[in-house]
């Protein structure tokens, strides 16, 4: 089963929600990529960045659902703040270890995720997060 993952900047819940049903398009600045489950990822990157355990951040609603679909269709997420913060203040050296660990973990799970590309995804993740910020804008992410 293939997932459609993309990360966005938009200035707020009510711009990234119309990325629901199309994506972002060309209206907003975006990261594609894809075939991992970005629920899961973002909180584990959280965990891996800024501390706190993955049982704690789900409870505490992370992440936040901006916009959903009936019937398990696609959903847009909010980049925590949290993560936003730790993504744009990590050195490449701490995005890549985040990376490798982010690996390990799916791979604890059973899903293989190649070193070098989950070490592309975190540090263009970190790099888009930079854009935004600069915008004084927020990430989201669209999966379909």
């Amino acid at each position: 089963m293939s997932i459609i993952v993309e990360f966005f900047v938009a200035p707020d819940d009510t711009s990234a929600s119309l990325a629901l049903q199309t994506g972002p398009g060309r209206a907003f600045e975006s990261l594609l990529v894809g075939n991992f489950d970005p629920v899961v990822a973002v909180v584990e990157w959280e965990c891996l960045l800024a501390g706190g355990s993955f049982e704690e951040l789900v409870e505490a609603g992370e992440p936040r659902i901006v916009a959903a679909q009936d019937n398990g269709g696609g959903v847009v997420l909010a980049i925590s703040p949290r993560l936003s913060t730790a993504l744009a203040d990590a050195t490449h050296s701490r995005l890549s270890d985040v990376a490798s660990s982010w690996t390990r973990l799916r791979a604890e799970d059973g899903e293989v995720i190649d070193t070098e590309i989950a070490d592309a995804i975190v540090g263009d993740l970190a790099a888009l997060v930079s854009s935004a910020r600069r915008q004084n804008q927020n990430v989201y992410c669209r999966v379909a």
